[in-house]
């Protein structure tokens, strides 16, 4: 896909981010106030407001698939060309979309031990899978914005991607290397 036929695509799936934070703003607003979340829940740290992801989320979104577009320099095709993004970025959102919001609501329920377990999940994912890419934290924010806002969960799923990048580009290739040298030498 070429980058002005992409472009559609992106303006698409940014519009739909604006629209859904804007609306959950709107209906917080209208609700009771918009809620502020102090930094790693401590009441001596300061307070980040969720209107900040009025801001925040559409400017990932939009982020987001600019870096998909040039990683996976999408190919020309026949077909229709819009929309036209593989399925493993997909499957890479909705996975992170499915543990942000799977861990919200875990801790929306007051059992932040499962909440704890979860986050820490995702290091073993990323032994087999890439977390650490665009897609995967676009995911995780989308799925943590109802209860979190967009600004902390932006900031704890770049620290987990920083750290599933490690795991997965250092660690996984050392632990394959001393897997194959073992079995070599036990065979």
């Amino acid at each position: 896909m070429k980058k002005n036929e992409f472009i559609k695509t992106q303006i698409l799936l940014t519009s739909i981010a604006s629209i859904t934070i804007w609306s959950l703003l709107a209906w917080y607003y209208f609700n009771g106030g918009v809620p502020s979340h102090h930094i790693l829940a401590r009441e001596d740290l300061p307070e980040i407001s969720n209107w900040w992801g009025a801001i925040l989320l559409p400017l990932l979104t939009w982020l987001v698939l600019f870096r998909i577009q040039k990683r996976e320099n999408l190919p020309n095709s026949r077909g229709p060309k819009f929309l036209e993004i593989p399925q493993k970025v997909w499957l890479g959102f909705l996975g992170a979309l499915t543990l942000g919001t799977v861990l919200s609501v875990f801790f929306t329920l007051g059992n932040e031990g499962m909440s704890g377990y979860l986050m820490l999940s995702v290091f073993l994912i990323s032994l087999f899978f890439p977390v650490y890419r665009a897609e995967c934290l676009l995911g995780f924010v989308m799925g943590m914005t109802f209860t979190f806002g967009a600004i902390l969960p932006t900031g704890i799923g770049s620290i987990l991607a920083t750290i599933g990048f490690l795991i997965h580009n250092i660690l996984r290739p050392s632990l394959l290397f001393l897997y194959n040298f073992i079995k070599k030498k036990i065979v």
